[in-house]
């Protein structure tokens, strides 16, 4: 499904309407004194993303999502590529599923934001921003 700026490509069903989606990423990025340029979302299963990990990054492990940077000055470009397989792993239930789910999308685009999550100061800030974000869509729906 294309969008203007967004876009969200899955060989499985998605658990959220993804107008919503584009809507609330935007309110992100939008709070985040940035502008929306152009995102793209693959979702894909774990053997999968290991591969893209291994060929882009030579790293050899599981992850849940991999980012490529393309943002341009205040402008937000980037490709996300997230396993549907990690994110069920991660989570208990259908409620978690969903919620799991949101908190890798925004995280995504916090890291194209410029946000990191590799030292315990910058993975705790990165938690309450998805934190506060995921609030943030609850809000609105």
């Amino acid at each position: 499904m294309n969008r203007i700026n967004i876009s969200f490509h899955s060989k499985q069903s998605l658990p959220f309407n993804l107008d919503e989606i584009e809507v609330w990423i935007k309110r992100v990025i939008d709070r985040e004194k940035r502008k929306t340029g152009i995102i793209s979302y693959t979702f894909v299963d774990d053997e999968e993303l290991l591969r893209i990990n291994k060929d882009f990054l030579n790293h050899d492990y599981f992850t849940d999502i991999i980012t490529f940077d393309e943002v341009v000055d205040n402008t937000i470009n980037g490709d996300i590529f997230i396993s549907l397989e990690r994110i069920q792993d991660n989570s208990s239930d259908s409620a978690s599923f969903k919620n799991e789910f949101l908190r890798v999308v925004i995280h995504g685009v916090l890291h194209l934001i410029g946000y990191d999550d590799h030292s315990s100061s910058e993975k705790l800030l990165m938690r309450e921003k998805e934190d506060d974000y995921i609030e943030l869509f609850h809000v609105k729906h």
